[in-house]
């Protein structure tokens, strides 16, 4: 039921922020903490939770943490979604990394997993 619940407020919140034209509420319904975070993330993170289906091919597939920038975990830990880029020609540079199955934690790379944020539960 909360798990529900999260996807329509993510997702309202992203519509609400796409038609403002600014960026969406700054926490969802369990807590984490989403300020700063486009409104195509909130978008894709309502597509996660709702186990798609997803635009690009690529969407859910295992992240293999190359860069060793996540905690260490067995290979398939880790699962990669696209974030729509306004204007790229392709899948662009940002995504969400997701950990778990079902996913438990999230992060979030603007720049091609240079570098990740959490987007983690509030105390």
């Amino acid at each position: 039921m909360l798990r529900s619940l999260f996807a329509r407020l993510l997702l309202l919140a992203s519509l609400l922020g796409l038609i403002a034209g600014c960026s969406p509420a700054a926490s969802d319904a369990d807590g984490r903490a989403l300020a700063g975070l486009p409104p195509e993330a909130l978008h894709t993170l309502a597509l996660i939770e709702r186990g798609g289906p997803f635009p690009y091919r690529k969407d859910g597939t295992v992240f293999q943490n190359r860069e060793r920038l996540l905690p260490g975990k067995p290979r398939g830990y880790y699962r990669e979604y696209t974030v729509p880029t306004p204007g790229s020609r392709d899948r662009g540079a940002r995504r969400i990394v997701t950990g778990g199955d079902p996913p438990e934690v999230f992060y979030y790379t603007a720049d091609h997993y240079r570098s990740f944020r959490r987007i983690e539960p509030r105390p």
